[in-house]
């Protein structure tokens, strides 16, 4: 009995492109870790910046007033760079402290999985 919905999910993931079913999940974990203090719609900014349009930019370079931590910052949100910051961007500002002025993120949120970090991420370039 088991197989059966097993079976159907998997027929379900196998359509779409391996990117697309992460963005899926991604949507949710998103949903889940990230919008309480994020917008991804071009609408608005929350208590963090509007993350729309974020994969492939300059960091710090949003319009959001109240963030100091990336002013000056002269680094890309590339996946490489996004990953390590929504692990922990508290220890992603310390490995690179030399790219960061002294203010210190505000960002509390921790991704521990690195397959819900890839998901977020992927979910991130569709936006």
């Amino acid at each position: 009995m088991k197989i059966i919905p097993v079976a159907a999910v998997l027929a379900a993931f196998a359509i779409l492109p391996v990117s697309e079913a992460m963005a899926v999940d991604g949507k949710k974990a998103f949903a889940k870790r990230c919008k309480s203090c994020h917008d991804i719609n071009f609408e608005k900014h929350r208590t963090g910046p509007n993350l729309a349009g974020i994969m492939g930019s300059k960091a710090g370079t949003t319009d959001f007033k109240k963030y100091k931590a990336l002013k000056g910052v002269d680094f890309v949100w590339d996946e490489a760079n996004m990953d390590g910051w929504i692990a922990d961007s508290k220890k992603f500002q310390k490995a690179n402290k030399d790219m960061f002025a002294k203010k210190n993120t505000t960002m509390s949120v921790k991704v521990k999985k690195a397959e819900e970090r890839a998901a977020i991420i992927e979910y991130l370039k569709t936006k």
